[in-house]
């Protein structure tokens, strides 16, 4: 994939970027793809999505494992990361589909091990496959939903239940969400139903059988498609977000709605805690993202940078400051969080996390000791953005704050304008300034007794108008509602009033909440991105055309450089595989 350093023209593609921990460069040699590096046609729309698992080193080989899909394949490798450059001739698994694609997958972190690594894969015929890539040819797959009684929508998202062996959830584009066990059949007819649960706008059913069978569950939430769901790290709660444009926060054992969030306008896309299970990141199709604070299930900031949709969002562990680390919780009872995750373990993560952190940083800097969540997003619009959350905004109360922009010079590669009469000076600022500097409707005068402020490490934070700039055109799905409002009055499900929620604190106007600017908004891409994972040594990223590329972080540039397969091999290699 060409591209240019940070610095080129505006559209040019960017082959590495600048944050205040360094320089991050995109490692040539680690970009995975097809073998033949061919694009994907087009005409396919199936997002390609990257999934990770550590197996633990094994015959000095590395334990990591990375399993990715482009069009109707799918793909399995060792990860080399930054060290060694990838060899695309060499997949451990390679498998071909016919008349259906593979939309997503999961790894089940809970019994994987040399022996054993059951990856699940979701599909857009609406059937769902365990599979064991490691040992393709002894461990046949099982099939899920296979003759579509169950749903014939596509499967959106799908994940294994944090902690348990054999359970997994799955949504699809019908607005249903299904919780299967690897151990049991599923139903050869279509199923009937009956209402275990209802609330505000989901219901939750069960199967009349005699004999328990699949799906142990079927959700019907919301009004639209379900685009994505995860689990909160201490596994009790589970975020949903849909075509409908709401956030919708279960507890996930006792089935209750414990909190909503609605997107600005458009359908939210994507959905992910952090890593202290404190707040939820979404981003959709209002080019935005929006943070939620689990405690006090309130929006306490939107995010401005993208110019189209935002396809995936999650937070970086890696770079997350948390102060007072010792006193530090889960959201949830303490017995509920240590029955699912070891919190020591994850306190001892963070540690080292942050510890790697401080080693990029100048060792005057006073900001260690203070709270900031990193979190990227990536969208249609080709761009990555990396945003900084710090307590200069997790203590704004909620409120209005018009005209008032808080400004800092790290807010490096940011390509927006601001709609206020001081956006020219004010990007000026933004660069000559040592110090923040806070504008509202009178002059503009330093502020120099803030010269130590948290916003002079962090991104820019507007707390201006936001108003957008149609630059593109688009067209808005609003999800299927014919059909799942009939689906609603049979299951009795009672439609939120949506009208009433505007302007609250489920979904504040753009005056009532901080308006964050990326610390980095950079194109990275010719085709528009679709995934975003964060490692200990490098960013991951996908795109739609079928290119996952490696980002090593600062000071991990270390890729031995080695001959790239031919693509005369690679393409011999094109020709293995499983058809299935």
């Amino acid at each position: 994939m060409a591209g240019v350093p940070e610095g080129g023209g505006k559209d040019e593609v960017k082959t590495q970027f600048v944050t205040r921990e360094g320089t991050y460069k995109l490692m040539n040699l680690s970009e995975y793809s097809r073998p033949n590096r061919t694009m994907v046609n087009g005409q396919v729309n199936t997002p390609v999505h990257v999934s990770f698992i550590n197996l633990g080193d094994q015959q000095g080989t590395g334990g990591e494992r990375i399993c990715f899909n482009v069009g109707r394949e799918l793909y399995f490798y060792v990860y080399k990361g930054v060290r060694k450059a990838v060899d695309l001739t060499k997949p451990i698994d390679k498998r071909i589909y016919k008349g259906t694609n593979p939309t997503c997958h999961d790894f089940n972190t809970f019994t994987a091990n040399a022996d054993i690594l059951q990856l699940l894969v979701g599909f857009s015929q609406g059937q769902v496959q365990l599979i064991d890539p490691v040992r393709r040819e002894s461990v046949p797959g099982k099939l899920f939903n296979e003759e579509r009684q169950i749903d014939k929508t596509k499967v959106t998202c799908i994940k294994w239940i944090p902690g348990s062996p054999n359970q997994f959830v799955v949504s699809h584009s019908s607005g249903h969400m299904y919780v299967f066990s690897e151990d049991l059949p599923c139903s050869v007819t279509i199923p009937t139903y009956q209402t275990f649960k209802q609330g505000d706008n989901f219901s939750v059913h069960t199967c009349k059988t005699k004999s328990t069978r699949n799906p142990m569950y079927r959700w019907v939430i919301g009004d639209g498609a379900i685009n994505e769901f995860a689990f909160s790290p201490c596994a009790k709660y589970l975020a949903v977000v849909g075509q409908d444009g709401y956030l919708r926060v279960f507890s996930y054992d006792s089935m209750e709605l414990v909190g909503t969030m609605r997107s600005y306008f458009g359908g939210l896309l994507c959905v992910a805690w952090s890593p202290d299970g404190r707040y939820i990141a979404t981003g959709g199709e209002d080019d935005l993202v929006t943070v939620w604070s689990f405690h006090d299930h309130r929006v306490i900031c939107r995010g401005k940078g993208h110019k189209s949709w935002v396809n995936s969002v999650t937070f970086d562990e890696y770079t997350t400051s948390l102060d007072d680390l010792d006193s530090f919780e889960f959201a949830g009872s303490d017995e509920d969080i240590l029955m699912n995750i070891n919190k020591s373990k994850f306190r001892e993560s963070l540690k080292s996390a942050n510890s790697m952190r401080s080693s990029h940083r100048n060792s005057t800097d006073t900001i260690n000791s203070m709270t900031s969540y990193r979190f990227g997003s990536v969208g249609q619009d080709t761009q990555l953005c990396l945003w900084d959350l710090t307590e200069e905004v997790l203590r704004r109360p909620f409120g209005r704050h018009r005209g008032s922009t808080i400004i800092s010079q790290n807010a490096v590669g940011v390509g927006n304008t601001h709609n206020n009469s001081h956006s020219e000076s004010t990007q000026q600022l933004s660069n000559s300034l040592p110090n923040s500097t806070v504008l509202d409707d009178s002059p503009i005068i330093p502020n120099h007794s803030q010269s130590h402020s948290v916003t002079n490490k962090f991104a820019t934070l507007t707390l201006g108008d936001h108003k957008h700039k149609e630059k593109h055109k688009r067209n808005f799905s609003l999800g299927v509602k014919s059909d799942k409002m009939s689906a609603f009055k049979g299951n009795h499900v009672r439609p939120l009033e949506t009208v009433k929620m505007l302007g609250t604190v489920q979904c504040p106007g753009m005056n009532d909440v901080p308006m964050l600017e990326p610390l980095v908004c950079k194109k990275i891409s010719h085709e528009r991105l679709t995934s975003l994972v964060f490692r200990e040594e490098c960013i991951v990223t996908a795109c739609q055309d079928g290119y996952v590329c490696t980002w090593a972080r600062p000071g991990k540039a270390s890729l031995s450089q080695q001959t790239q397969p031919t693509a005369q091999g690679a393409a011999t290699a094109n020709a293995n595989g499983t058809v299935v």
